[in-house]
């Protein structure tokens, strides 16, 4: 009970912190709510485009699609949820609105620790999906069913949803080192992965140099499969470092507060780091434009017929 206590103190403290009166005046909070406002329509936007452009491409493996669709559902919803209430709640601080302020802190915690800790561990199961597709071989669609990834992928939102209620309303600490843990393992888990996916590749090319004067007749067609699994696996990883430099900074950020308290001298460069997290969102249906061939295509497509029923 103490334990509890003390965590809804320290999150009253946060909530009084976040809500400050900005020290640098008003302006930067004008300035940052239309940033936001531009790039909730852009995620929003873009991933529903996107979202619907995966249906017409048949290149991708379906627990891929299902994969890359959890992670474009989760950027959708920051666009038409957190950034839109984040905008305001900026709007409440330059207002002094501390009852809405409060509200809203309370709201964007639970829903964007959500959506950041599904579009985390979505990458982490891309990555893990990818390794698993080059060490199994034809064997692969046989495991990694449909009904299984679209399991897994509900296991994943439930959980981000259990952790991040219990974060704000049962142990705020407790939760948080947990949560902070979780990262570094899929983080790590993601690296691992990349890692080994790229000493097979290069000891597949090296065994292709050696005996390409003796290749079979199939081998063209093996050649080009792996040329076309290394594409998805740039792609992954490029999303993935999107991420991570997204989302470094604020977490440098919340680990200095964490160590020297929270005061009000950190509300700046925090409120501009959150928007870099969120920025994630809006860069990510770029990512897929640039690196997925099928997407540009269909989205070049509708912009086509967009225009001409303009005319």
């Amino acid at each position: 009970m103490e334990n509890v206590t003390k965590d809804r103190g320290m999150y009253e403290i946060i909530q009084s912190v976040t809500c400050a009166a900005p020290t640098l005046g008003n302006q930067y909070l004008f300035v940052l709510t239309a940033i936001n406002i531009l790039l909730a329509i852009t995620a929003a936007l873009g991933n529903i485009l996107v979202f619907f452009a995966l249906r017409r491409i048949s290149s991708l493996q379906s627990a891929s699609r299902i994969l890359l669709r959890s992670l474009i559902i989760s950027d959708f919803c920051v666009g038409v949820c957190v950034q839109p209430l984040y905008a305001i709640q900026l709007l409440s601080m330059a207002q002094q609105r501390l009852q809405l302020c409060y509200a809203l802190v309370s709201i964007n915690e639970i829903v964007g620790t959500t959506l950041s800790g599904v579009s985390l561990c979505t990458l982490t199961a891309i990555s893990l999906d990818r390794l698993l597709a080059l060490c199994m071989g034809l064997s692969y669609k046989h495991v990694i069913t449909l009904r299984r990834t679209r399991r897994m992928i509900i296991i994943l939102w439930f959980f981000n949803i259990l952790f991040s209620n219990l974060r704000r309303f049962w142990r705020y600490v407790l939760i948080s080192n947990v949560m902070s843990s979780l990262i570094y393992c899929t983080l790590s888990i993601s690296a691992l992965s990349y890692l080994t996916i790229y000493l097979k590749l290069r000891k597949h090319r090296e065994q292709v140099q050696r005996s390409v004067h003796q290749r079979q007749p199939n081998e063209q067609g093996r050649a080009f499969n792996i040329s076309k699994y290394r594409k998805t696996v740039y792609t992954a990883l490029c999303v993935q470092l999107a991420l991570v430099v997204c989302y470094f900074p604020y977490g440098i950020v919340v680990a200095l507060a964490h160590t020297r308290g929270y005061n009000s001298s950190y509300n700046f460069t925090v409120r501009l780091t959150i928007s870099l997290v969120l920025l994630n969102s809006s860069l990510n249906p770029i990512l897929y434009c640039w690196r997925i061939n099928g997407v540009k295509q269909v989205l070049l497509a509708f912009l086509t017929l967009f225009t001409n029923i303009k005319v």
